[in-house]
């Protein structure tokens, strides 16, 4: 999953001042000193639904939705991980981001505090209710072309609650509205009567495969006859596994093979942003890979992760500075974010590359497709990807509980909204067959090399 909390962060200038709209950015807080004098008083965002309140000792962040808000209930001052840096874009109008290369949120100037921020009314269960609607209506992608009538599931949400309903009743109309919704970056989270309650609609159709075929619907004994498929059956014993166990990779005589699992999380020691482990491994398998017919790269089974990393990954595959898509937030005016793929200073392989894809492959591991399939060397293998590229946005309610949602329209090359759509493979190849969820895998990267080698899976670019 992308989460806004887990965007990577950059170190930031060491010197406050004024910026101008071609500046470059500064921090918010330099070391030891109060926030810039420029920031103070309140700002509200262009989407996402955030107000946030700069004094001279830092910043508080409220939630907003419809004419609802409230005091985000984290401790943190910056839970999302977006208000690092700062730079002017004109009168009344800054940006805020995280790192210099991460995501940049437009704010605007509000001559004050709302009242709804500071109010003292109860958050009462048909409030949050109300609040929760009001969220989805104004935030989730293309809910128009997935004929998501929010006013209607707001309507029949709320009859189900009132001020005094007790919890379970709460999630009930929780759980009511968000029914239907085939997404991984949708999530609800809470106590209900001393326990957990965890709903994650939008697990991928074979992973619900997966997980009817285990008694106690667990992933175990299938990941361990994947990992045991790549390293025996693909790389016939002569694999690596390495990167804390995100990554395999290996030479099948004239075809170099890399399968990557997470974007992010490669040492144990080390933030899971932090691309140094990763790059050591790339390092030695690209090495590897010198000369080869082609290399193969396998994000099948990939869970997503940090959308920098696959930035890192696919530049080491680019011949030439490519555009590979952009973003923009869901019901703003604010001009979308290009995102380019550049090559890498360190080993590449720039010949033909065949990724392979499946319903698993989400979130950073979409976009890395995307970064990919700009690349003229590269054809998509496998199948359709599981279509959720947006950012997670967290809304911690103020009742303890945490809501979380999509928030982002990713558009393709030619200004496409991909949010809700999968990338459909250039050659189609049933990787996860039914009739052989566990070994199925391996057998189809086996048939992938030897069409490769004849020639029978077409060549990149044509």
């Amino acid at each position: 999953m992308k989460r806004l909390s887990l965007l990577a962060a950059v170190a930031v200038l060491a010197v406050a001042g004024p910026a101008l709209a071609d500046s470059p950015f500064w921090p918010v807080q330099a070391k030891g000193q109060p926030v810039a004098a420029e920031l103070r008083g309140a700002w509200k965002s262009r989407g996402y639904g955030w107000i946030v309140q700069f004094g001279p000792d830092g910043a508080q962040l409220f939630q907003t939705a419809g004419e609802a808000c409230y005091p985000d209930p984290r401790r943190e001052p910056d839970p999302d991980g977006v208000m690092s840096l700062w730079r002017a874009e004109g009168q009344g109008t800054i940006s805020l981001t995280g790192g210099a290369d991460s995501t940049r949120y437009l704010f605007d100037k509000l001559p004050n505090l709302p009242t709804p921020c500071i109010a003292a009314a109860g958050w009462t269960p048909d409030r949050i209710v109300a609040f929760a609607a009001d969220t989805f209506a104004a935030y989730y992608p293309r809910s128009a072309e997935r004929k998501l009538d929010w006013p209607a599931r707001k309507a029949a949400a709320l009859a189900q609650v009132s001020p005094t309903s007790t919890d379970m009743q709460l999630w009930t109309a929780l759980s009511s509205l968000l029914a239907g919704l085939d997404d991984p970056h949708v999530e609800l989270h809470g106590m209900v009567g001393g326990a957990q309650r965890d709903l994650e609609p939008g697990e991928s159709p074979t992973l619900n495969r997966v997980h009817a075929a285990d008694p106690q619907g667990e992933e175990k004994a299938w990941l361990q006859a994947y990992r045991e498929g790549i390293l025996t059956g693909i790389l016939q014993g002569k694999g690596r596994q390495a990167a804390n166990n995100r990554v395999f990779w290996g030479r099948v005589d004239d075809i170099g093979y890399l399968n990557i699992v997470t974007m992010g999380a490669f040492a144990r020691n080390a933030a899971p942003d932090d691309p140094r482990p990763l790059d050591a491994v790339l390092d030695e398998a690209l090495t590897a890979f010198s000369g080869a017919k082609a290399v193969i790269v396998d994000v099948s089974n990939n869970r997503g992760g940090y959308d920098v990393i696959g930035q890192r990954i696919a530049s080491r595959f680019a011949g030439q500075l490519r555009a590979a898509y952009a973003k923009v937030p869901v019901g703003a005016k604010a001009p979308p974010q290009p995102v380019k793929v550049e090559p890498a200073s360190a080993v590449s392989f720039t010949g033909p590359v065949y990724l392979v894809t499946s319903d698993i492959t989400v979130s950073a591991g979409e976009t890395f497709t995307l970064m990919m399939k700009a690349l003229p060397n590269v054809t998509q293998v496998g199948g359709t990807t599981r279509g959720a590229f947006s950012d997670q946005l967290p809304k911690p309610l103020p009742n303890g509980w945490a809501l979380a949602l999509p928030a982002e329209l990713y558009k393709g090359p030619n200004g496409e909204d991909l949010e809700g759509r999968g990338l459909v493979p250039d050659v189609p190849l049933a990787i996860f067959p039914d009739s052989d969820l566990s070994g199925g895998h391996a057998k189809a990267i086996t048939g992938l090399i030897t069409k490769i080698r004849d020639g029978s899976v077409g060549t990149p670019g044509h």
